[in-house]
């Protein structure tokens, strides 16, 4: 409209949140002997390599305006700042020498369906394997000049790439999607995937990358899990070690780039944690962690689909000791014990509050996230063996404790059963504290008494965490 004032889409102070959320969501997956934080200063070289690390799109979802109808306008720039990672790395470590190569073109989505015409045939170049040269090539499909440039194209990538990390103290590989809708990205609404490898040629530049011998901090800026064992599992094949580190980090959005350089440098200790399993091998599933007795590691199958990293699973700079866990009913009487083992006895529509101690035992400030599982034993239906209920996140500076407090209701301990009805039953429960759904750290025990409870609408669903600051010891 002439004359009207205009619409600031991104102001200062949102952006400032968008950098909250993404340093706080970045999750450090592994972090072997150390390696992160990186040095900054002179003669401290970083090769910085991945087709997505100076790639802005690399940091938004399929549902931000430029993946989702920007895409339609490619004339148009992105209307936001996105800094990308390896400007952010620059910014944050301004001391170190740093190098850049894609070392691959950057993932595109999978597709279905006939050659192109002219291009099958007799003797034609082979387009699921090595690329046959023009010039010995015959027949109806002969002479593929641009498909052979493009193979030397990426050769040439690839052999910049490995030299730049040969030669470099360290290399960041930064390596994901390409976030779209309907077919037009590797991940996003409509954009599945046959398996759980790394999208396009990032695998081989990975591999290749880890064969230098420099050690490889993996960075994943991705809209899903994908299996990693191949290349950060104990297991690796080769000779090669496997990743050093591995930082995961979802779509992190505007201010990714920063983000993600924050927890590379030191400036930003990670505290995110997986919302998501990630797999050890390709044909496995990103589950979150909710599975019955037999969908986990058993003898009735040779498969063990245990993930590499398990839901929940984040490490810090800083270390914690946790120390105290208890569960005692709401009206505060821990004694009213069965056969004198521990199990706190509650009627079916009882309270209870689980409790701990957790402190920070490094040297720098960290956030901790105490989270809260439920396993019942033996139910009427199949029950998962661990259901988060709830969870804490627990910022904490050098030497400083706290502590948590679970609210729980046995309304959380209801299912459906086959007839439709939501019930609470008597019976034996176990509330587990632990730092991811594989990390169990306290096992507190509950028997409900009482006749079996119907549970209606007004149902308490909600496990309410409380932390209270308890300082730093004199």
């Amino acid at each position: 409209v002439p004359g009207a004032a205009g619409v600031d889409f991104d102001p200062a102070e949102m952006r400032a949140v968008a950098r909250q959320l993404a340093e706080e969501s970045v999750v450090l997956l592994a972090n072997d002997a150390g390696l992160l934080p990186l040095t900054d200063g002179p003669g401290s070289r970083i090769a910085v390599v991945g087709p997505m690390a100076d790639d802005p799109a690399a940091m938004l979802g399929c549902y931000t305006f430029p993946r989702h109808v920007g895409v339609e306008h490619p004339e148009l720039p992105l209307g936001v700042e996105v800094p990308t990672l390896l400007e952010a790395v620059r910014e944050a470590l301004p001391g170190a020498e740093i190098s850049h190569a894609a070392g691959c073109p950057p993932p595109e989505p999978e597709k279905s369906g006939a050659v192109a015409a002219g291009v099958a045939g007799a003797d034609s170049p082979s387009l699921g394997g090595v690329l046959t040269k023009p010039e010995t090539a015959s027949g109806g499909g002969a002479g593929l000049p641009t498909a052979t440039e493009l193979l030397d194209a990426e050769t040439d990538m690839l052999t910049e790439a490995v030299g730049l990390t040969a030669g470099a103290d360290v290399c960041v590989a930064v390596l994901g999607d390409r976030s779209g809708l309907f077919g037009r990205g590797t991940s996003g609404e409509g954009c599945d995937a046959a398996d759980l490898e790394l999208p396009g040629a990032q695998g081989a530049l990975l591999d290749a990358l880890l064969s230098t011998g420099t050690p490889v901090v993996l960075v994943l800026l991705t809209g899903r899990p994908y299996a990693l064992g191949r290349y950060a599992g104990p297991g690796r094949s080769g000779g090669t070690p496997p990743a050093a580190a591995v930082v995961q980090a979802f779509f992190p959005g505007e201010e990714g780039g920063p983000a993600v350089a924050g927890v590379l440098s030191g400036r930003v200790n990670p505290s995110g944690r997986l919302p998501v399993s990630v797999p050890y091998g390709s044909g496995g599933q990103p589950w979150t962690y909710l599975a019955p007795q037999l969908g986990l590691h058993n003898e009735a199958s040779s498969l063990d689909p245990t993930p590499l990293y398990p839901f929940g699973h984040g490490l810090s700079y800083t270390s914690f000791a946790w120390t105290g866990g208890a569960v005692e009913a709401a009206d505060g009487s821990a004694a009213h014990a069965a056969d004198g083992d521990g199990t706190v006895l509650l009627d079916t529509d009882g309270e209870a509050t689980v409790r701990l101690t957790v402190r920070n035992t490094g040297d720098r400030p960290g956030t901790e996230t105490v989270q809260l599982y439920l396993h019942d034993p033996v139910a009427r239906t199949t029950r998962p063996v661990n259901r988060l209920i709830g969870y804490a996140r627990v910022p904490l500076g050098p030497g400083e404790a706290a502590e948590v407090r679970f609210g729980f209701h046995t309304d959380l301990a209801a299912y459906t059963t086959r007839d439709g009805r939501r019930i609470v039953e008597p019976g034996d429960l176990e509330l587990r504290l632990a730092a991811s759904s594989a990390d169990i750290r306290h096992t507190a025990r509950v028997r409900l008494n009482g006749a079996e409870r119907t549970v209606g609408h007004c149902r308490r669903m909600v496990c309410a965490a409380m932390v209270h600051r308890l300082g730093v010891p004199g």
